[in-house]
């Protein structure tokens, strides 16, 4: 008896500890991972979360810069319909014989142009010197019988031949003169707007000519007679500025008459 109970003792010591056994190898802990391991893991993360903040700054430097270009493209369209509108006014005015003061402003100070504007007076404008002819010389003479046809009041035919006059001779010292002397002829003939944009014009287009004074004294003229006062005294202040002392002595003389028609101030 004492050798069967040693048995089954022994059995069930062996089978209990055969069960400890396995299960302490079945709940043994997994190892930790090595710490090489983790600092990669640590080490990559930080490299992604440094990406996507690289990626969200160009994102919105991205967003910026293409807001800034819209505002600039808006501000450029709204430039260039302000300068159209401007000029196609400025056109606008020209074609009715008005010039704009904006347009007078941005001119240099020595050839600054006076406001299309109207001239009342209600002298008449003195004849001016004949003009010799040089013998031989088909300039001249195209000139002098243009002359000719205003002085003796013949206005329409004057002008063409003036007018054909500056088109044949563009660039002769007389074009000053046929420019102004078509204007006058406009203004005898009682039609002061055409006449002033003629005489403008030819100021305009060869201030250093030898009848720009002339025609600026003259755009007064118009001025006055189209009943805008105050463009005509710009007119005359121009001349003034412009020129001075150095104007032909008849137009010294009749300046301040016409500034007292025109009740320009100085």
């Amino acid at each position: 008896m004492k050798t069967a109970y040693f048995t089954t003792a022994a059995l069930a010591a062996l089978v209990a500890g055969t069960a400890s056994a396995q299960v302490q190898q079945q709940y043994q802990p997994i190892p930790t991972q090595p710490a090489a391991t983790q600092a990669s893991v640590i080490n990559l993360d930080n490299r992604i979360v440094a990406l996507e903040r690289q990626l969200a700054d160009m994102l919105r430097a991205e967003e910026e810069n293409s807001r800034r270009i819209a505002q600039l493209e808006a501000t450029l369209q709204t430039e260039r319909e302000a300068s159209s509108s401007r000029i196609a006014a400025l056109e606008a005015r020209l074609a009715s014989g008005l010039a704009t003061p904006a347009q007078a402003s941005v001119e240099p100070a020595a050839e600054k142009k006076p406001q299309l504007a109207a001239v009342t007076t209600t002298s008449k404008p003195k004849p001016i010197a004949a003009v010799a002819t040089t013998d031989n010389d088909p300039a001249e003479e195209a000139y002098d019988t243009g002359y000719q046809l205003w002085k003796s009041g013949k206005y329409d035919a004057a002008i063409g031949a003036l007018r054909a006059f500056s088109s044949s001779y563009p660039n002769h010292r007389r074009t000053s003169w046929a420019n102004n002397l078509a204007g006058r002829a406009m203004l005898d003939k009682g039609e002061p707007r055409a006449a002033a944009e003629v005489l403008l014009a030819n100021y305009r287009g060869n201030p250093k000519g030898e009848r720009a004074a002339d025609s600026l004294f003259y755009l007064g003229q118009s001025l006055t007679k189209l009943d805008q006062p105050t463009q005509a005294c710009k007119a005359y202040a121009e001349l003034e500025a412009v020129y001075g002392s150095t104007m032909r002595a008849d137009l010294q003389k009749m300046l301040p008459d016409a500034k007292a028609q025109a009740k320009c101030r100085g």
